[in-house]
């Protein structure tokens, strides 16, 4: 089915044809009819599905079609998100997919004045995309009426509750009419997760889009072994060989995200950072400059990244392994966004092993392995400007390899 095909709106489907939005994803295709009929859903999928768009497309033309009874004196679709960087890129999706509408987004947060938020709220809006600290500001002062909230989305929901969100969402609950459409958006589930989202829908549709493999089928994923010390020298290997390539750079601390840049710098090679220390302002520049490709490496901690939709990612490189098993998953999704191939590549040490086989235990699968001879290995270190060292030719081989174990273990079964 292609979105043409769909009883949308003319400008709907012009603005789809313009995003070049042909045929819909599955969480797409299973997450639109039951929203559009004005049912609760609980949707899982994997980071890079195209859930912005599964929410945002039906929403618009509910809201649209209502456009003549509205008044603004509150909001009629509210979006909570943990992040500020969240926030900003589904207000873009929205405005994109809204265009000549007359369904008007706005997001808020914290970090910035909050005088030309309120400016924006009085003026009426239909859509309020927020962060859950600046949202409770607002209302507790009384610039921002919930009252008429008739859709409530809880998009990265899985992060929020990680972020320890979870009293500010039920109370959040409390301040909705009851009788509200509720769409629950996460990337992950656990029993924790989902006895959470039961409580907050009613008589939900739910959408599972897992298949075997967590990371999407478009990411070849590879480890590699390399000692903390020499992660350096392997981080410049892989941005040498592919200096017109987007490299988005998991670390684990803000420290270490300012001792990469540094060490980058001094190999001549231009990054930026983004943690929990950047002030708002900051953070946004940094996005604005890894997003134009003015700056094509960026490094960055996972509560600051997490949900960054950044096109034309090609490689993520997990300098650090994430502590939280999930998170690899999330961090990996960064790339291979939408239909695009991507490629992600971790440094594990010695002392990270262990993480390693609770990472591998929750994909429920080795991630497969670049191997390289004790020469290689010391001529990244030792001559990373002049080695003829190939990182894509590993990764061919690792590919290479992998298939032929795969056919090996056909051929055993079929025994």
């Amino acid at each position: 089915m292609k979105f043409e095909d769909y009883r949308f709106c003319n400008e709907i489907k012009n603005n789809l044809a313009r995003l070049e939005f042909r045929r819909p994803t599955d969480i797409q295709y299973k997450a639109i009819p039951p929203i559009l009929r004005g049912e609760d859903v609980l949707a899982i999928a994997q980071t890079g599905t195209g859930k912005t768009a599964a929410f945002a497309i039906p929403v618009i033309q509910l809201l649209q079609g209502k456009k003549k009874g509205f008044s603004d004196d509150g909001i009629k679709c509210l979006v909570m998100v943990p992040t500020h960087e969240l926030a900003l890129q589904i207000r873009d999706v929205f405005d994109e997919i809204a265009r000549d509408t007359g369904v008007r987004s706005f997001c808020i947060f914290g970090g910035v004045e909050q005088a030309p938020q309120i400016a924006v709220l009085e003026r009426g809006l239909d859509i309020l995309i927020a962060t859950p600290g600046r949202m409770f500001d607002l209302v507790s002062q009384g610039h921002l009426n919930l009252n008429l909230v008739e859709i409530l989305i809880l998009d990265e929901a899985d992060h929020m509750l990680d972020m320890g969100f979870i009293k500010d969402i039920r109370d959040l609950v409390e301040k909705l009419p009851k009788d509200r459409q509720t769409l629950f958006f996460s990337a992950t589930i656990n029993e924790y997760i989902k006895k959470i989202a039961y409580s907050l829908v009613t008589n939900a549709i739910r959408i599972q889009i897992s298949p075997k493999d967590p990371v999407a089928k478009n990411i070849d994923h590879f480890v590699a072994y390399v000692e903390m010390d020499d992660k350096r020298f392997f981080l410049e290997r892989v941005i040498n060989q592919h200096p017109d390539s987007k490299i988005l750079v998991f670390v684990r601390t803000k420290v270490r995200a300012e001792r990469v840049c540094k060490a980058l710098d001094r190999a001549g090679l231009k990054s930026i950072t983004i943690h929990s220390d950047k002030v708002q302002s900051e953070r946004i520049q940094v996005m604005k400059q890894f997003r134009s490709g003015d700056v094509k490496i960026l490094i960055a901690t996972d509560v600051s990244a997490r949900g960054i939709d950044i096109p034309n990612v090609e490689f993520v490189v997990n300098y650090d392994l994430p502590e939280q098993s999930e998170n690899y998953v999330h961090r990996v999704g960064r790339t291979g966004r939408g239909t695009h191939k991507g490629h992600a590549i971790t440094f594990c040490s010695q002392e990270e092993k262990t993480i390693l086989d609770d990472i591998e235990g929750f994909l429920g699968n080795p991630i497969d392995m670049i191997t390289f001879d004790k020469s290689d290995y010391q001529a990244t270190i030792d001559f990373t400007s002049e080695t003829k060292y190939d990182w894509k030719a590993l990764l061919k081989d690792a590919e290479e390899s992998d298939l032929a174990f795969k056919k090996t273990k056909k051929k055993k079964k079929k025994k």
